[in-house]
Order: structure tokens, then sequence, then C-alpha cells
């Protein structure tokens, strides 16, 4: 009984359109500029599910994740172009969807569908970056590499989220390329203070150098963490530290007074004027 209530619960939430949608900024840690945005939708509180989390693992073992999916998929990229400022909007910045990974490898997923959704927003394939969640292990890596290939022909691009939480990301990162490593958050945290964290950050980052790969931190939430970031010369960032998710598109920003690594490696500090 409780299983179908979720499912009730699942069904009446695509129905309704009752998820919310937030934007998180990705920011260039060398300069603070925003290279793009995290589209993150949440469920409203329930009964049924009491976290984000528990929604999206319940989501991802019923039938309905094809569905479910799509509708993700057409909300994000609907109310981001919906919600992006004016004055953002000539930009060339990223969005960044969650994806599944079998979701792009099912059959009944129809050639050209996101095309034309981007078409009727007039945004570009470009902008657009498929970031595939490591919940489930891709089974078939060389068929699967085949239908990212399908996807990078159009324009769109890969980023492989939670990068170095366990076997299954560092498989994933050797056989699919992806143009985006987002390191996860649980690497990032407290890494000023630990050497453990520092080195597996340096193994991931000179992986990344060699394969034409860009890294991305998550979960940036001290000026610690940044500055350390920052001196590790790592390119983009994400986190409270940098910008909290909001209902539109902005920019993020720096903490006020946190310094930032120069080019030529000392310290200078950065305003949160953009």
């Amino acid at each position: 009984m409780k299983e179908l209530g979720r499912l009730s619960a699942l069904l009446d939430i695509m129905e309704q359109g009752r998820l919310d949608t937030f934007f998180q900024p990705i920011l260039q840690l060398g300069n603070g500029r925003t290279m793009g945005h995290e589209v993150l939708n949440r469920p409203p509180h329930s009964a049924q599910f009491p976290t984000t989390e528990h929604f999206y693992e319940f989501a991802g073992r019923t039938d309905q994740m094809f569905r479910f999916e799509h509708y993700c998929r057409r909300i994000s990229l609907s109310r981001y172009m919906e919600r992006l400022p004016d004055a953002e909007s000539g930009t060339d910045r990223l969005v960044f969807i969650n994806v599944h990974p079998g979701v792009l490898n099912d059959s009944r997923h129809k050639s050209g569908e996101t095309l034309s959704l981007l078409q009727e927003l007039n945004l570009s394939p470009e902008r657009v970056v498929f970031e595939l969640t490591e919940r489930q292990a891709v089974q078939d890596y060389v068929g699967f590499e085949k239908v990212l290939s399908h996807y990078r022909e159009q324009g769109f691009r890969i980023a492989v989220d939670d990068a170095g939480s366990g076997y299954n990301s560092l498989k994933t990162l050797v056989y699919l390329k992806p143009e985006f490593i987002k390191l996860d958050k649980f690497l990032i945290r407290g890494i000023h203070s630990n050497r453990e964290q520092q080195e597996l950050l340096e193994l991931i980052s000179e992986y990344a150098s060699r394969s034409a790969t860009r890294v991305i931190a998550e979960g940036i939430e001290t000026e610690e963490e940044l500055l350390y970031l920052q001196m590790a010369s790592i390119e983009f960032g994400q986190g409270y530290a940098l910008g909290r998710p909001g209902y539109l598109p902005e920019p993020g920003a720096f903490p006020s007074d946190s310094p930032q690594v120069s080019a030529g490696g000392g310290c200078k500090h950065v305003s949160s004027d953009r």
C-alpha cells in the first residue's frame, strides 16, 4: 500500500507540474565569472517523500522513470529559458541537466526529440550539458559510448557527476570520456586539511589534464575549501559558498572577502562584484 501511495504521488507531481525548479551557479574559480547553472528539480515535501533523496530513489526504480525523466528534461530547459534574465539572454552560459544513464539508452527514446524542444526554446545544444548521475552504474559501456557520440555530434556535452566516489565513477571516466568531471562533494568537504583527499584530487586533476577534461568541484561551502581549490588550479566550482540554488538563473559570486589565487600564484582579494 505504501508503494502504491508513493507511485500515485509521483504521477500526481508529473500531471500537475508540481516540481519546483531551482538553478545553482557554477563559477570559474580563477576569476569568479559564472560559466553556467545546474538545474535542480525538487518535489514538494510530503509524507510519501520526506526528502528529495527519497523521491529520486523511488522514481529511479519505478516503471515511470522514462516518462519522469522526459518530464524533467522539458521543464528544466523550458523554465531555464523562461526565467533567464534579459541581461543574460545573449550569453553563452551552459545549462547542466541531470540525466539517468538508462534513459539515454532506452529504446523508447525518439531521435531528435530534445533537439526539437531546443528549437522551440531557441536554445543551442552547444549550451546544454547532460550530467550523468552515478547512482545507477552503466552496464554496457561500449554501447552507451555510442549513444553519447550521437548526442555529441548534435552539439551536446557530457558531465559525470560524483566523480571520485567509487570504482564505478572512475570506470565511467575512462570509458565515456566526458567533457566535464564533477567532483563528489565528500571529496571537497574539508579538503584544505585532509592530505588523503588532496592526493586523490591531484590524481583526478592530472588525469583530467591529460584527457582534456574540465573539472568542476561540487559542494564548496567554506572559504578555506575555496582557497585550497584555487591554489590547486581547479577550473570551476559549485556550492553554497559561491551561490545557493535560486528561482532565477542568476550569476554567483565569491564570498565578499575571500582571497583569489592570481595567475602568478599569489593571492589577492576579490570583491563580490561581477
